[in-house]
């Protein structure tokens, strides 16, 4: 995925989500019933609206002037207004960009969308209110939905690991490394979407098209702000300055969530699904990593990810076993040995041909390549 994919041409015929779209159906078919209409801004197109045919067609959040809105409920169309007040849109058709979620980090990283919907889910779930809830729920399952819509026919490899791993290291620019590796084999690297391990990940997918020397000097550069600790803001920053330094890098997906509102979303990836779901994120990013998964040394989460990927694995509920890498033999045998159990679990199955572990990063593709069917 070195290029974004051309977004009209992969989503469900019945889904407008973007003004040219909505011109071309109008002109094309000269009806809009039973479409649904996601999150456009159509406050420009009552005479359009008045024109045309609704029966049946869905409107989600779509600003519009209220006789247009009347003219469609009388037709029959259901009418979702947007919602005031929300520091997100529950009905994107479109998945997240870097500078959507970190808009206005010149002022603070508290300012930012990303950081004003934390603080609203905080605010919003302590109080169990179902409307809250309802949301939170709409606006997760137009994130998987976009996020279909994007990986539709790519083969993904799921990159695993800690947020903890920090910039400067030599385990980060490994786990880089890798992901430029990964990318530049044609596969599309997805990750938590995160700091640490999952931003290397992604900023590797960010240098494939690049010289190789470009890698090394991002890191370096990335050096001056290690963490997201103690400001998210500083750890931002740095990594905006590497993507001016160098634009248009390659593309790739990181699947976050507000659940753990310290893990702020890395810039590289260039296409960001946060959920507020924890449990609907893990999955859908396991899911989604069809040409398997590569688990760097990390902690609960990780050892969580590698069992919820070893359980469609041994069941076969998704069909095929896909592979699953493992890396550093000292970490997942004696630090926390998950790799015993996961050799226990897959003992006779056919899953055992599709699990490996290597001691270092480098030995990564290779393996994955060998436990490709």
């Amino acid at each position: 995925m070195q290029t974004s994919p051309a977004h009209a041409a992969h989503h469900d015929d019945r889904e407008i989500e973007t003004v040219e779209e909505f011109d071309a159906v109008v002109s094309a078919r000269g009806t809009l019933a039973g479409f649904r209409v996601q999150s456009v801004d159509l406050t420009d197109r009552t005479r359009e609206l008045l024109a045309t045919d609704t029966a049946g067609a869905v409107f989600l959040g779509c600003p519009m002037r209220e006789n247009a809105a009347a003219k469609i409920r009388t037709d029959g169309a259901l009418v979702f207004p947007p919602v005031p007040g929300l520091p997100f849109d529950p009905y994107r058709g479109l998945l997240y960009s870097p500078d959507e979620l970190l808009d206005g980090l010149e002022k603070g990283y508290e300012q930012t969308p990303d950081a004003l919907a934390y603080a609203w889910f905080q605010r919003t779930k302590a109080d169990r209110d179902i409307y809250a809830s309802t949301l939170r729920a709409v606006h997760d399952d137009a994130v998987s939905d976009a996020l279909d819509e994007l990986l539709r026919g790519a083969r993904v490899v799921g990159v695993m690991g800690g947020h903890a791993m920090a910039r400067g290291t030599e385990e980060y620019a490994g786990a880089a490394r890798l992901g430029r590796e990964l990318a530049r084999a044609g596969l599309t690297v997805a990750t938590g979407g995160g700091p640490g391990a999952m931003e290397a990940a992604n900023l590797g997918a960010y240098a494939a098209p690049f010289e190789d020397a470009m890698l090394d000097e991002a890191c370096e550069l990335l050096a001056a702000a290690p963490s997201f600790t103690p400001s998210v803001t500083e750890w931002a920053r740095a990594a905006f300055e590497v993507r001016t330094h160098w634009p248009r890098g390659g593309s790739s997906v990181g699947i976050p969530t507000w659940f753990y509102g310290h893990e702020p979303p890395n810039a590289f990836a260039s296409h960001i699904a946060k959920y507020f779901a924890n449990a609907t994120r893990e999955d859908g990013l396991l899911a989604r990593s069809n040409a398997g998964v590569v688990f760097l040394p990390g902690a609960a989460g990780t050892v969580q990810e590698i069992f919820d990927n070893a359980t469609p694995n041994y069941y076969e509920s998704r069909g095929e076993p896909t592979p699953m890498v493992l890396v550093n033999r000292a970490h997942w045998t004696e630090k926390l040995p998950a790799w015993p159990l996961l050799q226990a679990l897959a003992r006779e199955r056919s899953m055992e041909a599709r699990i490996a572990l290597v001691d270092r990063i480098e030995e990564a593709p290779a393996a994955l390549k060998r436990l490709t069917p």
